[in-house]
């Protein structure tokens, strides 16, 4: 199945309404209990775009970008504005926003993670679709310029030579969720004059 490097436009993806979803199976006991499982070890996120088209114009750019993807067929870059960065949404991307890794002293790549935590609690996200030109890396907190490549399409950092062991390695970056229409027909009403009604165009995040 295809990939498509090429990003959802941004104004309409800006509009856009989603966000994680998980999956949780509960058995409710005669006794009112309750017994929680959870069928989906990570979460999957889902977006709906006809929220973010607001002219003609718009809903022109999704026609043409659903036919270039064949539908549901080709999988291609989603902005999800409320989560891109690896850090806070208010901050700069920083080399030390997350841990990657500790190096051991052949180990030469690491994959790009981002780590959501709550008090005790956290789980972390592999980050496969960083943007080009975002991503910056340290080794014991000091920022590396060179010596390091990062495959934009996988998001694994390649060293040139392998970090030393204990060494901790972390990296800052923006990134894009990799997606597909979650549908093959898209059933849109459009009054020439204004926008008319615009039912929903769904999307849904590829797991790799």
């Amino acid at each position: 199945m295809a990939f498509h490097e090429v990003r959802f436009p941004d104004d309409i993806s800006r509009g856009a309404r989603g966000g994680p979803e998980r999956r949780t199976q509960i058995v409710e006991l005669a006794s009112g209990e309750e017994e929680r499982n959870a069928s989906w070890a990570n979460s999957r996120r889902r977006y709906d775009v006809a929220y973010g088209i607001r002219r003609a114009d718009d809903l022109a750019a999704v026609v043409a970008f659903f036919e270039a993807r064949n539908g549901r067929l080709h999988g291609f870059r989603f902005k999800d504005w409320a989560d891109y960065k690896s850090g806070l949404p208010s901050a700069a991307i920083s080399p030390n926003d997350q841990e990657i890794g500790t190096g051991n002293g052949s180990l030469k790549e690491f994959a790009l993670l981002k780590r959501y935590r709550s008090g005790a609690q956290s789980w972390t996200r592999a980050i496969a679709k960083p943007v080009t030109g975002s991503v910056r890396v340290a080794l014991g907190g000091v920022e590396q310029m060179s010596g390091w490549t990062v495959d934009t399409t996988t998001g694994v950092v390649t060293f040139d030579t392998a970090p030393g062991a204990g060494v901790a390695i972390t990296a800052g970056f923006a990134f894009d969720v990799p997606v597909r229409f979650d549908t093959d027909a898209l059933d849109v009403t459009l009054d020439l004059e204004r926008l008319g009604s615009i039912t929903s165009i769904p999307l849904l995040e590829i797991r790799r």
